[in-house]
C-alpha cells in the first residue's frame, strides 16, 4: 500500500499534555537554566505565573509532530517557528498541520515536503511555524507525492 500526499493534506491533531516533568525536563535536556523554566518561585518574581516551556522544548515537539507523521526516513531540514502565549504546565497544546508545498520529482531528489505547523493551548496560540522536511525513497506525480507503506502498517489501515 502507498500513502499519498497533495497540498492542503492536513496532518492528524496531536495533544501534548504539558507537565511540570515535560516543561522542566526539556529546559534541562537543551541546556536552559533560565530559572524561568524550573523554579516556579523565582518565575512568579519576575511575573509569570508559573514556570513555562522554552523554544528549543516547542522546538523539538514541532519537529518530532511532523516526522512521526511522515515515518523513521523522514530528514528533517528546517524547523522555523515562532512563539506566542507560553505553555504552562496543566494545560494540553495541540499540535496541526497541513502540507503547504512538495517539490522534487522522483529521481532527481528526494521528495521535499513543507508543512505549517500551529499549536494552540488553553491560553491561546503558543507556536506558528514551518517545517521542511525530504523523504527519501518515495514517488512524485504531478501536486502529488506518494510514500511505500511503512513496515507493519495493514493495507486499508
Amino acid at each position: 500500500m502507498t500513502q499519498t500526499y497533495r497540498v492542503g493534506d492536513e496532518l492528524p491533531p496531536l495533544d501534548i499534555p504539558l507537565t511540570r516533568t515535560l516543561i522542566v525536563a526539556g529546559a534541562i535536556a537543551s541546556r536552559d537554566y533560565q530559572d524561568v523554566h524550573h523554579d516556579a518561585e523565582l518565575a512568579k518574581a519576575k511575573g509569570s505565573p508559573d514556570i513555562f516551556m522554552n523554544i528549543l522544548t516547542t522546538n523539538g515537539l514541532v519537529g518530532r509532530y511532523v516526522t512521526d507523521h511522515f515515518g523513521p526516513t523522514a530528514v528533517l531540514r528546517r524547523v522555523a517557528i515562532r512563539l506566542g502565549a507560553p505553555n504552562y504546565p496543566g494545560d494540553v497544546m495541540r499540535l496541526t498541520g497541513r502540507i503547504t508545498e512538495l517539490s522534487g520529482p522522483a529521481g532527481e531528489e528526494p521528495v521535499r515536503v513543507t508543512v505549517a505547523v500551529t499549536g494552540d493551548n488553553g491560553i491561546g496560540r503558543h507556536v506558528t511555524g514551518t517545517v521542511t522536511l525530504v523523504l527519501p525513497d518515495t514517488v512524485a506525480l504531478p501536486d502529488t507525492v506518494a510514500l511505500p507503506a511503512q513496515s507493519g502498517e495493514r493495507a486499508g489501515a
